[in-house]
């Protein structure tokens, strides 16, 4: 299965926006594998805008280590991005 940095990795050269065509184009051209271009060809039809939402169009977990448990509750935790050191302020 094709990674969140796999795709980012064989679309770094691209202009956004760009259309679901440009991006399979970009990356059979930076020569990406199977997995990569079977993920990029399932694709809606619309335009991109950046390298980001290319990945989370095709269904690719940016964070795949986490369990849906631990996503679970991070969705609670309002404060989770706030750093330890700012959160008392």
């Amino acid at each position: 299965m094709a990674s969140y940095t796999d795709v980012l990795e064989y679309l770094s050269a691209l202009d956004y926006p760009a259309g679901k065509d440009d991006v399979i184009r970009e990356a059979e051209r930076e020569g990406a594998p199977p997995e990569v271009l079977q993920a990029l060809r399932e694709l809606p039809p619309v335009d991109y805008a950046n390298g980001n939402e290319v990945a989370r169009s095709a269904g690719i977990d940016a964070a795949p280590e986490v369990s849906p448990s631990q996503r679970a509750a991070q969705a609670r935790d309002r404060h989770l991005r706030v750093s330890q050191h700012l959160r008392g302020i």
